[in-house]
């Protein structure tokens, strides 16, 4: 099966084009101009894949959390993509995708149970935990926005957690740019264990987005274009004036 990805959740533009055989991409470092690039770089990505919207089985789109702006325009434009060519979407979590770049770079490692964390400016993080088996990504611990030492407790609890239900130690992974943020994240260590992998800079990508569909088509987890929604986890819209003028972002 065919997919475009989508995945504007950062500061980063990222299109993919592809199937289980290999994928054509596009990253680009934008900051806020996602909008004026996206539509260029699916048709690059699409034409070099050789494909057509007409072609693709689905649409997936990375929906968050992140910034508001960049998860609404991944969403809005898979949206209308989808419309026009009558195509499923499948939207993933954007905190997911990072697990999952983690474990394609680290092909070999194993990498089995990893936290991600993500920038969420406002001196927050978006953090979440998951464990990979049977061929499948598992939830231990929701999507969430927190402080940084909150997001640490979370992690030890549930580590420590897992430990004390198993003989064998669990060996953990973190991901993510909000290690590059508060690298204290990072020096969260459990019981006499260090992390397995460290990815201070790893950032959710659209080929992580699409391999993630793949198995997510193949279980019929799809949505129309209807159905699809931002995962936004963080609930406030506006900043106080204060927050403004302190340069702060959502």
């Amino acid at each position: 099966m065919s997919i475009l990805a989508l995945e504007t959740s950062t500061h980063w533009l990222s299109v993919a084009a592809g199937d289980a055989t290999g994928w054509v991409t596009r990253d680009v470092e934008v900051g806020p101009g996602h909008s004026g690039r996206i539509l260029p770089l699916i048709q690059e990505a699409l034409a070099e894949a050789g494909m057509s919207l007409k072609q693709l089985d689905a649409i997936a789109f990375g929906a968050g959390p992140g910034s508001f702006t960049g998860v609404r325009i991944a969403c809005s434009v898979a949206q209308g993509l989808a419309l026009g060519a009558n195509l499923p979407l499948i939207p993933m979590c954007s905190l997911l995708a990072i697990a999952e770049a983690a474990r394609i770079k680290h092909d070999g490692h194993n990498l089995e149970r990893v936290c991600t964390v993500a920038d969420a400016r406002m001196r927050e993080v978006y953090a979440a935990a998951w464990h990979y088996r049977a061929g499948a990504w598992h939830e231990v611990m929701a999507p969430m926005v927190a402080r940084p030492e909150e997001a640490t407790a979370c992690f030890r609890k549930i580590i420590e957690t897992a430990e004390n239900k198993k003989t064998d130690k669990e060996t953990w992974s973190i991901a993510g740019d909000g290690l590059a943020v508060y690298p204290e994240l990072g020096s969260a260590l459990y019981l006499t264990s260090p992390w397995k992998i460290v990815e201070a800079n790893l950032r959710p990508a659209a080929q992580a987005v699409g391999v993630l569909a793949l198995a997510a088509w193949v279980r019929g987890d799809v949505v129309t274009a209807a159905e699809a929604a931002p995962l936004y986890v963080r609930q406030r819209v506006a900043l106080t004036s204060a927050e403004r003028a302190a340069g702060e972002v959502l």
